[in-house]
């Protein structure tokens, strides 16, 4: 229910703006805008993609380096603003109202909201990330010495660090204020639907549709980057496995194997495609994570654990402060990237959770997207990064020579445990399931902002969004090889800046547009 103030009073129609053409319902302006920009871009790359890498590259380091203070402002703010909502009042209120209910189970809810937000990024860098640390591959973190015994208690926190509550606040943030404004105030699931407490109707004028053009911009290129990038890390696997040289013929193999699986799934829908997808997803995860833990080091791994954990909570401080910095260049080259890559990924990842979170409390929400996360990822960090530190300590294996292509970091450790063919294998078909997963969860929210914040457009637009994912990261990768996929992942990186001005007036938004509902509402 809108309430009774007139705070949320809006003129605002479904659809007003929509364009019913070639089976599909689009949202007018949105539509037309994102794709011709995507085009544009594309043809720009594949024209000089030496020289798209260098201007985007450009970009992307000098946002990383005029405004490190403000992603690193907007990332402990976040934090900060979603463990507040745990504790508040506010927590109590219900997304959807006092009588919804959840749609999906908590396994399935948590399986979802998890293989979208960074599956595959765990796939790629739970080994090399550790690794690069200890050894000095770039920088070590805080100044610490390469190879030492502290560089290994700061490899794991520091990993930790950027995996942790940071990322999955700026997700939380996204997700449960698209949630809130939809399910609760009537407003469409839209990233302008978050800002209607401050600039009203205007939400649906030419500032509304340049937040959702941006935000979907920063999905289709996160999404057609971790494709390409995921082509290559499945292509190093079966090169790894099987002794075969791929190259760009076979990770374009790859990328349309896992559009047609995708586009199957996404005409399936959230229940019979995405949500079937997930669970499968985390089974297989699971499993592997317990293998290694079993088969590998295992007193080692647990030990790292709590290092781990202590080492993260007591260097988080250390980690978050931007101020004269010994690590500055550590600091920019990792967490400032992180932080930007988070943001430019909170439309799609926020979105998604918020259409799977209907019937979840505020403080509900906030622990599944916040706070079971990390401690998963303390997990799947300790196991994987544990025994690749352990394994190059030890002189054991590859990697004790140091990182060489980070996209076999995660197959030259499992090398060294039994049954290694097996569970590289199946390392394999997690990244591509995991990829399948991104994929179509990220169709349904940009066919959902394309279509003015409905979500049930036809079909037919959801296989147009599948389509033209595959379609971008395969002809740059075809067409411009790397250097067009590192334009791709600099720019995404680059819309990152404004967005993390966006999502601190969002956190502004969600505080009156909670407090107006716990005044007005019906709140337990």
């Amino acid at each position: 229910m809108i309430g009774e103030s007139t705070l949320y009073t809006t003129d605002y129609e479904l659809g007003q703006d929509n364009l019913k053409r070639w089976g599909m319902d689009i949202h007018h302006p949105v539509f037309w805008i994102s794709g011709g920009l995507v085009l544009l871009f594309v043809v720009g790359v594949l024209m000089a993609p030496e020289a798209a890498k260098g201007a985007f590259d450009g970009a992307k380091w000098w946002s990383i380096g005029a405004f490190d203070w403000l992603f690193m402002v907007g990332g402990n703010l976040f934090v900060v603003f979603c463990l507040a909502l745990i504790f508040l009042p506010l927590g109590r209120i219900r997304l959807g109202g006092p009588d919804a209910r959840p749609q999906f189970s908590n396994l399935s809810w948590f399986a979802m909201l998890f293989a979208a937000g960074m599956g595959i990024g765990l796939m790629f860098w739970s080994v090399a990330e550790p690794t690069a640390y200890f050894t000095g591959w770039y920088e070590t973190p805080l100044g610490v010495e390469a190879r030492s015994v502290e560089a290994a208690d700061k490899a794991m926190s520091a990993t930790m660090f950027h995996w942790g509550l940071h990322p999955w606040a700026i997700y939380a943030v996204v997700g449960l204020s698209l949630a809130f404004f939809s399910y609760n105030k009537g407003l469409p699931l839209t990233i302008r639907s978050a800002f209607y407490p401050l600039i009203r109707d205007h939400s649906w004028g030419p500032f509304g549709h340049l937040i959702d053009t941006i935000a979907v911009l920063a999905t289709l290129f996160g999404l057609a980057t971790s494709l390409g990038f995921g082509a290559q890390q499945a292509t190093a696997g079966l090169e790894f496995l099987f002794g075969f040289e791929g190259g760009i013929p076979a990770q374009i193999a790859i990328i349309i194997v896992v559009t047609s699986i995708a586009l199957i799934s996404v005409v399936r829908g959230l229940d019979g495609g995405v949500k079937v997808l997930s669970n499968i997803n985390m089974s297989i995860a699971g499993l592997l994570v317990l293998f290694v833990l079993l088969v590998g080091p295992t007193a080692v791994i647990f030990a790292t654990m709590g290092n781990t954990l202590i080492g993260y909570l007591g260097d988080i401080v250390s980690y978050s402060n931007w101020i004269g910095r010994e690590d500055e260049a550590w600091m920019q080259g990792w967490t400032v990237f992180y932080w930007a890559w988070w943001i430019s990924w909170s439309p799609f990842v926020g979105m998604f959770i918020a259409r799977v979170s209907y019937g979840r409390t505020v403080r509900e929400f906030i622990i599944a997207v916040l706070l079971i996360p990390t401690l998963f990822t303390l997990v799947w960090m300790s196991v994987f990064g544990g025994s690749a530190l352990d394994q190059i300590q030890n002189g054991v294996g590859a990697l004790a020579a140091g990182l060489d292509k980070v996209e076999l970091a995660m197959f030259q450790m499992l090398e060294n445990l039994p049954l290694a063919t097996v569970t590289s294998a199946v390392g394999v078909a997690l990244v591509l399931v995991f990829f399948i997963t991104s994929s179509d969860s990220g169709s349904l929210v940009i066919d959902a902002i394309t279509a003015g914040g409905k979500v049930d457009a036809p079909v037919v637009q959801r296989i147009f969004w599948v389509v033209i994912e595959g379609v971008v990261a395969g002809v740059l990768l075809f067409g411009g090889g790397a250097d067009a996929l590192t334009a791709l992942q600099a720019a995404a990186i680059t819309v990152g800046l404004p967005f993390t001005v966006v999502l601190i007036a969002m956190c502004l938004c969600l505080y009156l547009g909670l407090s107006h509902e716990r005044k007005y509402g019906s709140v337990p």
